[in-house]
């Protein structure tokens, strides 16, 4: 399917009303009250041009309204963007439209001093849950109630939009991110990475390792860091928080992952560089972590000044049924 995407103008006004009154039919009680709830839908070009952001269309090939959406500068906040209004006729959807429109959106933002992109979405629309996760968002902050006829409860998502970034995921977070995080450990994998798994590593064994991380996150077993670049999800790592009597002082850093497609950007010691901090402000004084001998981790570790214990020979089995050496390591943060 062709498409053309140009500015929105209020004259598309008929065809924006159509295309998200379609949208929202396909859910059960989502009704659209445009004059009621929505009025803006009127002339929407002019809505976000005086909030300073700007709108979009995507024309289909008969010149129907497929697609649409915008982005804004958030009032109280200098750093962060909002994506909205984004929408992708039934018909149009697995085309490529909706990352061309959001590629559009995102960029636009981030030439306008964006930092930071947030989005609200309804917590019916599990499909687009899916594509914003796989754009890097995940879920932040609280449930927004709205006071409308569909009775709406939105979900906030939120991503760092340029650079390297690292941050700390909830329990919230986590979950979203468990899709991503997975696809990266399978590359990862996939790629020669010793972290566990041998390659081929199924999407499912993965998806259910980060299902039990997230569990973790939520009950303060572990605590786990996302690294974007460039507003991709990109990279993480997590402390295993010693849960016994003795142990309140120490973690162990584990699951250190960049996505092959983002190394050689200085992602990997970003993150550890974070997990160290981190660790310190919740007063981990020890951690203490495991890596193949001879691998990048151990250049890494090294050169961030941990500790080597030493090595046990033959202690991982790699993916030609050969051993290979493990070197243990150990730093006060």
């Amino acid at each position: 399917m062709s498409f053309v995407i140009r500015p929105g103008r209020d004259a598309d006004a008929e065809g924006f009303i159509e295309l998200i009154d379609k949208a929202w039919a396909e859910y059960p009680n989502c009704v659209l009250d445009v004059d009621g709830e929505v009025p803006e839908l009127r002339a929407l070009a002019t809505h976000f041009e005086k909030v300073g952001g700007a709108l979009w269309a995507a024309e289909g090939e008969d010149g129907t309204i497929i697609g649409m959406v915008a982005t804004r500068p958030l009032r109280d906040d200098d750093e962060a963007w909002e994506i909205g209004r984004m929408y992708v006729a039934k018909a149009a959807r697995g085309t490529g439209l909706a990352h061309a429109l959001l590629d559009g959106a995102e960029r636009h933002a981030v030439e306008h001093g964006a930092q930071r992109m947030i989005l609200w979405t309804d917590t019916r629309f599990e499909a687009a849950h899916r594509f914003y996760e796989k754009r890097g968002y995940v879920r932040a902050g609280s449930i927004r109630i709205l006071d409308d006829i569909s009775k709406s409860l939105e979900f906030r998502y939120a991503k760092p939009a340029t650079g390297v970034v690292v941050e700390a995921l909830d329990a919230a977070a986590a979950a979203s991110a468990e899709r991503r995080l997975a696809e990266i450990m399978v590359a990862c994998v996939n790629a020669g990475a010793s972290v566990s798994y041998l390659p081929p590593l199924s999407p499912e064994v993965a998806r259910a390792f980060w299902r039990n991380v997230s569990a973790d996150v939520a009950t303060g077993r572990k605590v786990l860091l996302g690294a974007w670049c460039d507003g991709q999800l990109a990279g993480t790592v997590h402390l295993d928080l010693a849960p016994q009597p003795n142990a309140a002082h120490r973690a162990e850093v584990s699951k250190l992952l960049v996505d092959p497609a983002f190394r050689r950007r200085g992602i990997g010691r970003a993150v550890m560089l974070r997990a160290e901090q981190t660790a310190r402000g919740i007063g981990r004084k020890l951690l203490v972590l495991d890596t193949r001998a001879g691998d990048e981790g151990e250049r890494l570790y090294r050169s961030l000044g941990w500790n080597e214990v030493g090595a046990i020979p033959g202690y991982a089995l790699e993916a030609d049924g050969k051993l290979a050496d493990t070197v243990f390591f150990w730093k006060h943060p």
